[in-house]
């Protein structure tokens, strides 16, 4: 007989409760990576339901199919439990951890605030300097820098993102060191697998049929929605990387022609950007309460309109860099990719992190057979 384990937290003794009794019933095994990961189990420490609860897309098929969701006395609801302790999950790993709990209670405004600080603290920065180049018009190689020095852009937007990067790579060595206990990855197979699967976001389609929404009607608009976020994002990156070519390596300033390869990339990059967390903000809001977790609503939230704010501002800079709007512009759009690399590694974009070294781990285990 099973002995429910004990757990610090109430979010993780009900994802431990509904494993059993999934377990003990199995009628989902078909749906996605989590069922197949909680047969390979009969007890669950914190950290397999950390990582079944990162495995998890929360596309709502199994709460949909189950004959023991509520208003059944089991009262199964797998993506809601899922979704609490994938929540938590996010502090759990956070480095350092103190910070997560202000932005979990205060997401967007704690990012809004932080985006509208860095764009006043420009502004009056190149008022101080000269208050005419707010307002002036300025084309060219090194336009953008009439406002702030190159090398003063960079160790301010080079420290955030060295902080954030830092943060991630810590955060991500200690979840793949709790849900894999510490082993290897065992070679390139399962990084590969790994890729394959996140790429084509695999399991967000509820065994084939797709999300359920505000309805039982299965849909794969989110499905869509998250590969216009996720690519639209890759290329953004792609584009300042390239960029960061040019100016270091080649010796070309920005802001660029826009038949270049970093406006072009940014274009699409951003039309994703805007597409996709619109998408998103949608299906999130439409989506039946009894499948969401709303501890966490805000700070998921946030990070999609962060993204959302980071395209829709870089896009504007891009339309009005020859105006006498550019300054402005230009400061806002900094602001907002500062407050977003801030804030990233305590919200929502460690999910794509974890959610990726989760697949790392269940191909291992697919592999291996334990």
């Amino acid at each position: 007989m099973h002995t429910t384990t004990s757990h610090p937290t109430e979010a993780l003794n009900e994802a431990d409760r509904l494993m059993v009794v999934c377990n003990s019933c199995r009628y989902c095994e078909g749906l996605c990576a989590v069922f197949p990961a909680m047969e390979r189990r009969r007890l669950f420490t914190d950290a397999d339901l950390n990582y079944l609860s990162n495995l998890c897309h929360g596309c709502g098929a199994c709460f949909s199919d189950c004959q023991f969701s509520p208003p059944h006395e089991f009262s199964v609801n797998v993506p809601r439990a899922l979704a609490k302790v994938r929540g938590d999950s996010y502090r759990v790993y956070a480095w350092p951890r103190p910070l997560n709990g202000l932005f979990a209670r205060n997401g967007l405004a704690i990012s809004l605030i932080a985006a509208l600080s860095v764009a006043a603290f420009i502004v009056g920065f190149a008022a101080y300097r000269d208050a005419s180049v707010l307002f002036g018009v300025h084309t060219g190689p090194g336009a953008f820098y009439k406002l702030m020095p190159h090398n003063t852009m960079a160790v301010l937007f080079g420290s955030v993102f060295v902080y954030s990067l830092v943060a991630l790579t810590l955060s991500m060595r200690a979840f793949w060191r709790d849900i894999s206990g510490g082993a290897p990855i065992g070679g390139l197979r399962p990084l590969l697998q790994a890729v394959k699967d996140a790429g084509r976001l695999r399991y967000l389609d509820g065994g084939g049929a797709g999300c359920i929404n505000d309805d039982e009607e299965p849909t794969d608009r989110r499905k869509h929605y998250h590969h216009a976020t996720f690519y639209g994002f890759l290329l953004c990156f792609a584009a300042t990387s390239v960029a960061t070519l040019y100016h270091y390596f080649l010796g070309r300033e920005a802001p660029y022609p826009w038949w270049d390869l970093p406006v072009v990339l940014g274009t699409l990059g951003g039309v994703g950007l805007v597409v996709g967390p619109i998408g998103l903000l949608v299906a999130k809001f439409r989506r039946a309460p009894e499948l969401l977790d709303e501890a966490r609503f805000g700070m998921d939230v946030a990070f999609i309109v962060m993204l959302m704010l980071t395209s829709v501002t870089g896009l504007a800079l891009l339309v009005f860099r020859a105006t006498p709007a550019m300054g402005i512009l230009l400061a806002v759009h900094l602001g907002v990719v500062f407050a977003l690399f801030l804030t990233m590694p305590y919200g929502k974009f460690v999910h794509g992190l974890y959610r990726f070294l989760a697949l790392v781990q269940y191909a291992r285990e697919s592999k291996t057979g334990h």
